[in-house]
């Protein structure tokens, strides 16, 4: 994983509300929390990245719009 793929994860996490939790492996995650574990590379880390990284693609290949 690049630092660009990171910074761009962590821009797009800055953005949702901060009462935002998100669920992940049996954890709970606020906004906070998951730029932590984005830039700190651990597996939550790598999972956000990953999720992130599959919603960008099928944006990209028009899966996400109705035809």
């Amino acid at each position: 994983m690049t630092k660009d793929i990171k910074n761009l994860v962590i821009a797009r996490l800055k953005v949702i509300p901060d009462n935002l939790k998100l669920s992940i492996g049996g954890g709970e995650y606020s906004k906070d929390e998951l730029i932590k574990h984005v830039e700190q590379g651990d597996e939550i880390g790598k999972k956000i990245i990953e999720i992130e990284m599959s919603y960008l693609r099928s944006l990209k290949e028009g899966v996400l719009y109705e035809k």
